[in-house]
């Protein structure tokens, strides 16, 4: 087993999502802001990135899970086990040894076919989308949701580190530039939250297959289903599917199917 040890960095403190900002996450409990599931996830598959590197990225799967929350600026390792030469486990533990997150990784030996842009309206840089209900995500379902463009690129890419200097080389801006998994992941978090208004909302789980690694400079669209919305113990769940495709040449660099809960107990 090996070990990655880093300090947390909370990506989204002024989010629409308020559960990341100090004010919104102590009035559920929480110490303060959440750090980001995408960012924890990210955490979770560094190791893997290290040491699979660019033939993960162009074909590899993972499952993410968010256990408890993280926060900004708190230490953390993630312990990595090599179960075979194809799978990684990796499990992130706080400074207190309470477990954070765990996640399965894979190199994908069987080809997996990627799936084809439906071509869903592009949504305006404005839109608005209606109030998170389970009648929303009913609708949604039944008609279909809005896309949405995303730009790995700009002048201050997301990374999920405060030193890109400590990101492994092919995803460092200043080096290979790759997109990271808070990146990638945060596609699907950013469209499930623009096709209905969640405020706040807590990311749980992401399982996702990459089909190739994708360069500094590419713009994405996203694409959304909805496959299911039930209650659990006082909250309300949502999970979608979610298909990244180059604009370029409209091929899927990733699908992704993300299970979050849209209304908290108690909101």
């Amino acid at each position: 087993m090996k070990t990655w040890a880093a300090e947390a960095l909370n990506t989204a403190p002024d989010s629409k999502n308020e559960i990341h900002g100090d004010k919104l996450a102590k009035e559920f409990g929480f110490k303060g802001g959440l750090v980001p599931g995408v960012t924890i996830s990210a955490y979770l598959l560094h190791p893997v990135i290290e040491k699979w590197g660019i033939e993960w990225l162009n074909n590899g799967f993972a499952k993410c899970m968010i256990t408890s929350p993280l926060y900004d600026k708190e230490k953390f390792e993630v312990i990595s086990e090599e179960v075979s030469e194809e799978k990684i486990l990796t499990t992130l533990y706080k400074s207190d040894q309470t477990i954070s997150a765990n996640a399965e990784a894979a190199l994908s030996k069987n080809s997996l076919k990627p799936p084809k842009r439906r071509g869903d309206t592009i949504a305006s840089h404005d839109y608005v989308g209606p109030q998170a209900t389970k009648d929303t995500w009913e609708k949604l379902k039944k008609e279909g949701c809005f896309s949405f463009r995303y730009l790995w690129g700009g002048e201050n890419p997301l990374i999920y580190l405060r030193d890109p200097n400590q990101l492994p080389d092919l995803l460092n801006p200043k080096k290979d530039g790759f997109a990271n998994l808070s990146f990638l992941l945060g596609c699907s978090n950013w469209i499930l939250a623009s096709n209905a208004y969640m405020n706040p909302w807590i990311h749980l789980q992401t399982t996702s297959h990459n089909f190739r690694a994708v360069p500094m400079g590419t713009s994405l669209i996203a694409e959304m289903q909805v496959k299911d919305c039930y209650d659990k113990k006082g909250h309300e769940f949502i999970d979608v599917y979610v298909n990244l495709f180059d604009e370029r040449d409209e091929e899927c660099i990733m699908m992704i199917n993300l299970l979050a809960i849209y209304k908290v107990r108690g909101a």
